[in-house]
């Protein structure tokens, strides 16, 4: 049955300005590119195509459309998250319950570390969040996401869990799943910030499952309200911990480019191929432990 909110085919219009960046982040993210009539291009790759027509309309098909446009599109070109949250509903600014807000970033890219970080805010400091300009981490660049980050770590309580690689597969290969580790991940930075600040009140980005959370907590014997929601990001003190996180992120990415000397990628597309078989031939496969998550199949990609 076909999802009536996010239908078969995607349609939009870009400026076409941006034609040319488009086509050139769809090559480095390993389309294959044709021109049929009335085109300006077509792109194809495993689960995902799209068009971008002469007049400016482009259209996505395929059953990964959806990543794509969540991830990249959405960010990068149309500045608007009409697709992914088609119904959004966000939680009043004015909501002055204090409340610890938690998010994730790095699990579903090959390099670098997976952060979990929490902010703690209450009455009149929670609104100075939307001053500082904190919103969805996924709708904001890099270089903004680093500035933000900043000033809230300057003004709130927080706390970021950043597992980097080489402890990453240590932690992988004794939980064998990354919900498990995540789940770890999230109540470690729970507990940490309940224990600072006695707040009870704590609202997570739902990854999983609700148990498998809520039986990460009580192994460390935690009794908090806990409020697991999908798009959590809504509420602002989540937001602002998935700023955190993904500064986190992307704060490791660099170590690791400083340290060897290689422009790792986010993600795990065909560049990320490119630079982990350029890892291998520089520093050998036993070293790729230090900087990529091993239980990925990019790793057969990139050894094969």
């Amino acid at each position: 049955m076909q999802d009536k909110t996010h239908p078969h085919t995607f349609v939009t219009a870009i400026d076409l300005s941006l034609a040319k960046q488009l086509q050139s982040d769809l090559l480095e993210q390993g389309f294959e590119l044709s021109t049929p009539p009335y085109t300006l291009f077509s792109a194809k790759k495993k689960g995902v195509s799209c068009t971008l027509y002469q007049s400016g309309k482009l259209t996505v098909q395929g059953k990964d459309k959806g990543p794509f446009i969540e991830f990249y599109l959405e960010p990068h070109f149309l500045k608007t998250c009409a697709y992914t949250y088609p119904e959004q509903v966000v939680t009043p600014h004015e909501n002055l319950l204090a409340r610890i807000g938690v998010d994730e970033s790095g699990k579903g890219d090959f390099f670098g570390p997976l952060c979990i970080a929490g902010v703690f805010a209450q009455g009149p400091d929670i609104p100075r969040l939307k001053s500082l300009g904190v919103r969805d981490s996924k709708m904001i660049a890099d270089k903004e996401v680093l500035k933000i980050s900043s000033k809230i770590r300057e003004s709130f309580l927080y706390h970021i869990v950043r597992i980097n690689p080489l402890k990453y597969n240590e932690l992988y290969g004794k939980f064998l799943n990354l919900n498990r580790l995540l789940g770890w991940g999230h109540a470690t930075t729970i507990e940490n910030l309940v224990e600072v600040t006695q707040c009870k009140e704590v609202v997570i980005d739902q990854f999983a499952a609700e148990h498998v959370v809520i039986t990460a907590l009580n192994r460390k014997k935690l009794l908090i309200n806990l409020t697991q929601r999908h798009r959590a990001e809504e509420d602002i003190i989540v937001a602002a911990a998935s700023i955190l996180a993904r500064a986190a992120f992307l704060e490791g990415l660099e170590k690791l480019r400083q340290e060897f000397n290689l422009p790792f990628p986010k993600g795990a597309s065909f560049k990320t191929i490119e630079v982990g078989k350029q890892f291998v031939k520089q520093y050998g496969k036993e070293a790729l432990e230090k900087v990529c998550k091993l239980h990925f199949k990019t790793l057969d990609s990139i050894l094969n």
